[in-house]
């Protein structure tokens, strides 16, 4: 009997998987589609989203795809912790819009025995890390970068190009304020 296999999914024990990448390269989708498993298989699932992010819709998570699931809406991280419950899964869109202390939120969580699934940009507009992701990047388990297209050339791309013209880091918007570009593509606005 192999048991290789057995080894790769953790039983009894808590993880943390973080989906990351561009613009318009399906995060939120991804997300939405192991959180929807996990549904299937009848676990508990409570899912979060920051209140700064009402594109498509106050209440749900939602990707560019129009795919959508009922979130809870928290003004900071440590909301999570405490709304979480008895969740076995814990979905959090858009990290990047998260202080810090969603590392320690997500870490407390795995340690209690939860699945924590994060999605979010890894880039700014600038090409330069987007925190907290990176520190989050680094204490998964389970990391999966997704590319869009590069609307230039059509190439992978893993980069956020801004259409308009602002120097805040933080600006909400769509496609009527952002590209997926590849890194030749890429023009980064140095503030």
């Amino acid at each position: 009997m192999d048991t290789s296999a057995s080894h790769s999914i953790p039983r009894d024990v808590g993880w943390i998987e973080v989906v990351c990448g561009c613009m318009f390269s399906g995060k939120t989708e991804e997300l939405i589609r192991r959180l929807r498993r996990a549904q299937i298989a009848k676990q508990k699932v409570a899912i979060f989203k920051p209140r700064i992010d009402k594109r498509y819709s106050a209440e749900h998570i939602v990707s560019h795809s129009d795919q959508s699931l009922v979130s809870t809406v928290v003004d900071d991280a440590t909301e999570i912790s405490r709304l979480a419950g008895d969740a076995q899964v814990i979905g959090i869109d858009e990290g990047q819009f998260f202080k810090a202390n969603l590392v320690d939120v997500c870490e407390s969580l795995a340690n209690q025995g939860k699945r924590v699934i994060v999605a979010g940009l890894d880039q700014d507009y600038r090409g330069k890390p987007f925190e907290p992701m990176p520190q989050l990047l680094a204490i998964a388990e389970y990391i999966t970068k997704t590319l869009a297209i590069c609307v230039v050339c059509g190439n992978p791309a893993d980069r956020t190009q801004r259409t308009t013209i602002s120097s805040e880091r933080v600006v909400v918007g769509a496609k009527d304020m952002y590209e997926a570009r590849c890194r030749r593509c890429h023009q980064p606005l140095h503030d």
